[in-house]
């Protein structure tokens, strides 16, 4: 009988490991200050382990936020948009959404990835493209629908309302007084009633 081979499954876990010692470490000191060395004797790896799969830190943390990330929030398909109700959609994920953004290291993650816009372009430019400009692209969707279902103005600007959404979203987080939860998913509720996305009943 063969033996199954294991190589496979292992690898995974070791790259699950990196990617959670990259986060750690990330929301600890910020791109300027970690280092890959830092990530490996996290991760319990040599740093070649980490370079074979990486060619940087920023490709790193870039992965390691977008695999953080997604396992919080379940952001609706463009066919889940397409086919269904927006409005069931939105309240079926905004309890979720507004624990997630609600949660010290969440925020702390944000607060770092922002502050890294400027010294940084290379880690914002990675992050954007794989992580916010899809869930933009998705937002544009519900909004598409919403349109043309009456909800939101035919003449409306959709940009400007994605931009308006996210905006206000990533500013309630980031205040010094940080809500809670309970509070977090009504003003979510109520941001997405003034962009048309909510009924206002």
């Amino acid at each position: 009988m063969t033996t199954p081979r294991r190589g496979r499954p292992r690898a995974k876990d070791l790259d699950t490991a990196i990617l959670q010692a990259a986060i750690d470490v990330f929301i600890e000191l910020g791109i300027g200050g970690m280092s890959i060395e830092q990530v490996a004797k996290r991760a319990g790896v040599g740093k070649p382990t980490i370079y074979r799969r990486w060619s940087g830190k920023e490709q790193l943390v870039a992965d390691a936020i977008e695999a953080h990330v997604s396992t919080d929030i379940q952001w609706p398909t463009r066919e889940e948009i397409t086919a269904g109700d927006v409005r069931d959609l939105l309240r079926h994920n905004i309890s979720r959404a507004a624990r997630t953004a609600t949660d010290p290291r969440f925020r702390a993650l944000i607060a770092q990835i922002y502050g890294s816009a400027v010294t940084h372009p290379e880690l914002m430019r990675m992050y954007w493209d794989r992580y916010i400009q899809p869930r933009r692209d998705l937002a544009f969707a519900m909004f598409e629908r919403a349109q043309r279902g009456g909800a939101v103005d035919e003449d409306a600007d959709l940009d400007v309302l994605v931009d308006m959404l996210a905006g206000a979203v990533t500013y309630r987080v980031l205040q010094p007084n940080p809500p809670t939860e309970r509070q977090m998913r009504r003003y979510l509720e109520s941001a997405y009633r003034q962009v048309g996305l909510l009924s206002r009943d």
